[in-house]
């Protein structure tokens, strides 16, 4: 890389550093792992003139690489490292695009609509991936296959009404409403360790355990059900809280 080009790039590593988003609710891999790398990709990203929504591609052919390879090869040692690597460089993508955003000022309504509709893509997508994965590859009594139907029921839930309520409250604020909405802050650092059974990056790095099949099951099976929990908590709480608006 030319000086002036490492110039560059660390000129704006440091400008991203400056200005990310909310921590608010973020599981612990997004908030200290996935946002430091999408930091490094969204730098790369700006010194060669990428767009946010060619980011947001690049991110889309990552993941759905790693998913195809998932279920069309055998869960092999090459296999598990190259769906984990694709995976986790995807979701480091996904956050490279709005931090590329925020740093060039070209965010749009348009590049948002791009990155939530290839979020849902990805949601609505991976756990049937795995349960193709497991009924063709391994060796499982077929009680075992409600596993990934039911994390995929989950993971839809628990994205579309985390979203909405994103939505929600960022309208709630810019109506003028006298109804209270909590305001955006930091989460501590124990309760994003708390979450990230819910973190979609802890579940790519899950991926690596393809090289133990049994133990993958008996990982994925237990991190199902933490997100099951999850939601039985979160789900009311969350009712409570619109409730209040009316």
């Amino acid at each position: 890389m030319r000086s002036g080009a490492q110039l560059e790039f660390r000129q704006a590593l440091d400008s991203l550093a400056s200005a990310q988003k909310t921590s608010k609710g973020a599981p612990a891999y997004s908030r200290y792992i996935n946002r430091r790398l999408g930091r490094v990709f969204a730098a790369a990203a700006y010194t060669r003139g990428l767009a946010p929504n060619q980011v947001t591609v690049i991110s889309a052919i990552a993941t759905f690489s790693g998913l195809a390879l998932l279920i069309l090869t055998d869960p092999t040692t090459g296999t598990a490292l190259l769906v984990t690597t694709l995976l986790v460089l995807g979701y480091a993508l996904d956050s490279a695009d709005g931090q590329l955003a925020r740093l060039t000022g070209t965010g749009s309504a348009a590049g948002e609509w791009l990155d939530h509709t290839v979020d849902a893509f990805k949601e609505g997508s991976l756990h049937l991936c795995v349960l193709i994965c497991w009924w063709r590859y391994l060796d499982l009594e077929a009680a075992w296959l409600i596993v990934p139907i039911v994390f995929q029921v989950l993971a839809t839930v628990h994205f579309f009404s985390s979203l909405l309520m994103d939505q929600l409250r960022r309208a709630r604020r810019t109506s003028g409403s006298s109804a209270p909405v909590a305001e955006q802050a930091t989460s501590s650092a124990l309760y994003s360790l708390a979450v990230l059974p819910t973190d979609f990056g802890l579940l790519c790095v899950l991926f690596v355990l393809l090289l133990f099949p049994a133990v993958f099951v008996g990982a994925y099976s237990l991190l199902m059900l933490a997100n099951a929990a999850f939601l039985v908590l979160a789900l009311p709480k969350w009712y409570r809280e619109v409730k209040t608006w009316s």
